[in-house]
């Protein structure tokens, strides 16, 4: 069945990955996907490759439609000319996944202003300036049942700590979602992001001793790897981009190996209230009597987690 059919897509940083393998997903269910992707190494410097027309190419191949892009998702002209010439060539434009991305990891004391910058840019800056257009093709059209799909981290969700630049991004990536949520859902839109986890360049710099302790919990029932694959991931996109979920709106989603998750929405946990300005003495009984039993306690549940 195809699941996509009639849909068009476009998939920044589709050329390697799992953003590939979403986009070789989407087509293989009937959509046209944009294959959008600049083509550099893993820390955004230029390389010669042209990764996007080696997944255009697997994708024809194999009976689907896609075209490729060289676009600079971090520029704000290429951004408008992306979502401008897709809607120009296949008439409109119904899923943006905003998976394009790269990295520049160090300690924050290490951490050059540059290396913060540009991982900012492209994540960051490259998801608002693909959205920011896309969202007024949709205010215009309203056309129903268009999906939003950003690509987050567990990184920023939890806080890596050689990440501070990437962490930072993939959080604002969630509440840049958020408020698209609210904003689009009466033009037909639904906003989501998606925390994966696969095999990727990524992953390959996560160092040797952190991922042979995983590695080894895993041998057994992973003995070829293939619970890892990006394809797993690509797999519950496709769900978001149909339009069966139109229930689904400003949530977090996960998705690794042969699990698919829904991570809680931030709110208020404890609280405490007063009738007229704190004074300090009583103000600091109050913050340790009322949190600090809760936070030590969620910590001894994680820990047995």
């Amino acid at each position: 069945m195809s699941r996509l059919a009639g849909r068009v897509a476009i998939v920044t940083g589709s050329g390697r990955g799992i953003g590939a393998a979403v986009a070789q997903a989407f087509a293989a269910e009937g959509a046209s996907v944009v294959v959008a992707d600049l083509g550099v190494e893993l820390d955004g410097t230029t390389e010669g490759s042209d990764p996007a027309t080696e997944v255009v190419e697997a994708i024809t191949a194999a009976g689907g439609t896609a075209v490729a892009s060289r676009t600079d998702v971090s520029d704000h002209g290429q951004a408008e000319e992306l979502i401008a010439t897709t809607i120009e060539r296949f008439g409109r434009l119904d899923v943006l996944v905003n998976a394009a991305g790269i990295l520049r990891d160090r300690m924050i004391f290490n951490m050059e202003e540059e290396e913060w910058d540009a991982v900012i840019r492209v994540h960051l800056k490259g998801a608002f300036n693909t959205t920011k257009f896309a969202a007024r093709h949709w205010r215009e059209t309203r056309r129903p049942d268009c999906r939003l799909i950003n690509f987050t981290s567990v990184a920023g969700l939890q806080g890596a700590p050689s990440q501070p630049n990437y962490a930072a991004a993939k959080m604002g990536i969630v509440g840049l979602t958020l408020s698209c949520a609210n904003a689009l859902g009466k033009y037909g839109v639904t906003a989501n992001c998606i925390s994966p986890g696969a095999a990727t360049r990524m992953t390959d710099t996560i160092p040797a001793e952190v991922m042979a302790k995983y590695l080894a919990s895993t041998r057994d029932s992973d003995p070829d790897g293939r619970r890892r694959a990006p394809e797993n991931v690509a797999a519950p996109l496709v769900y978001l981009a149909s339009t069966e979920s139109g229930w689904i709106n400003g949530r977090v989603l996960g998705a690794q190996e042969y699990r698919v998750s829904m991570w809680s929405t931030p709110q208020i946990q404890r609280q405490i209230v007063g009738q007229q300005p704190w004074e300090l003495d009583r103000l600091f009984d109050e913050m340790t009597r009322a949190f600090k039993p809760y936070v030590e306690g969620r910590g001894r549940l994680d820990e047995a987690g």
